[in-house]
């Protein structure tokens, strides 16, 4: 089951978080940046708009079917993105693959929550939750390669691919996890008369400024400012990502040993703070000697916060409830990931990268107060 998880998540994460990868592609065939941050900026937005209604499919019928027709929607409209010239049924292509994608981020953590007990969840968590950053490095090793030497139609065969051998592979092994016996309370509404949910969605909200930033134009600002390979500077975000996926890990993990999801979680935004305004600095500076680590400080410490947040949720909201609970945890990071593309390509155009790292690291400073001590304060 969290192989099964890991795998379609991961296909899902390269469906959405790898077309940014084709930035430097279609800036190159004239583009401008911010029109080519909104074409690949829809996965995220089809992701967005569907997060919560396969959430309330899953509490209702299960992890199996919805993991299987999502990664089956997502490997059609890849293929068809693939094989098609217009750019307005390309782009409706992306925006459907998205919608396929967002069936995994609830139903494969429901999976994982649901065959796992406490004691050892925060750490079966962090490992479904490298999928994340597993996709993004595969995406950044391979997506801009094909798309340079093959074009931007093979290269978004890659996720297509993917996607279609996590669909067999669910259709093939996925079990529903068992569910306890419903009682009234069991189904009562976790979101009433508590704000523990509310508090933990706003902190993952404000703490994907700089993982999203960081993925999106990380390789671009390799590239550009740097003087990069596109080979190079995907490689090292490949490394960064592999890195990130070890960070979740490690902090599922510290989660089990301290019995608190919520204390690593504060520990977490505090380190992507020090980290985003260092970068910021390095930057502006052009210190290059430093940014370099620097980013890949930076992009390991702001992904470690999504499993402990994701796994918060799925405990907090219970059976009956977690599907929709991570169906809004996601909506809102995704709302951000959706927009970062084109604002902060607009920003970065403006004023250069190290202003859009600096606001990144403004909102890890507000994210730091709102972390709940315990449910309920």
């Amino acid at each position: 089951m969290l192989a099964l998880g890991v795998f379609a998540q991961t296909a899902s994460s390269m469906f959405i978080h790898g077309t940014p990868f084709l930035l430097p592609a279609l800036t190159a065939r004239g583009d401008s940046l911010a029109a080519a941050g909104a074409l690949v900026a829809l996965p995220t937005v089809g992701l967005v708009c569907t997060l919560i209604a396969w959430g309330y499919v899953v509490d209702r019928i299960g992890e199996r079917v919805v993991l299987v027709a999502g990664t089956a929607v997502m490997f059609v409209a890849g293929v068809g993105a693939a094989l098609v010239d217009n750019t307005l049924a390309f782009g409706a292509l992306l925006l459907l693959g998205g919608i396929g994608a967002a069936s995994s981020n609830g139903a494969s953590g429901r999976v994982i929550v649901g065959w796992f007990p406490p004691d050892r969840r925060g750490l079966a968590m962090g490992i479904r939750q490298t999928a994340q950053p597993l996709g993004v490095g595969l995406g950044a090793l391979s997506i801009p390669w094909v798309a340079q030497q093959h074009g931007i139609s093979a290269a978004l065969l890659v996720p297509a691919v993917m996607a279609g051998l996590a669909a067999v592979g669910c259709l093939a092994g996925i079990v529903d996890p068992p569910r306890p016996a419903t009682k009234a309370a069991d189904r009562a509404n976790p979101y009433r008369g508590d704000s523990t949910l509310w508090r933990i969605h706003a902190v993952s909200i404000l703490l994907v400024f700089p993982q999203a930033t960081l993925w999106t134009f990380g390789l671009l600002w390799l590239h550009r400012d740097l003087g990069w390979s596109l080979a190079a500077a995907g490689a090292l975000m490949t490394v960064t990502q592999f890195l990130g996926a070890a960070g979740r890990i490690g902090a599922g993990a510290w989660s089990d040993r301290v019995g608190s999801r919520l204390t690593p979680l504060r520990q977490v935004a505090i380190g992507a703070v020090v980290s985003m305004a260092a970068l910021s600095l390095a930057a502006w500076t052009e210190w290059w000697w430093a940014a370099v680590p620097l980013m890949v400080v930076a992009s390991v410490v702001s992904v470690s916060d999504n499993g402990l947040a994701f796994t918060a949720v799925a405990e907090i909201a219970g059976p009956f409830w977690s599907g929709r609970g991570l169906g809004i945890q996601n909506t809102g990071q995704n709302l951000v990931i959706a927009a970062i593309p084109p604002v902060f390509g607009a920003l970065i155009t403006a004023t250069g990268f190290s202003t859009a790292y600096a606001l990144a690291a403004v909102a890890a400073v507000a994210a730091i107060p709102l972390v709940p001590t315990e449910r309920g304060k």
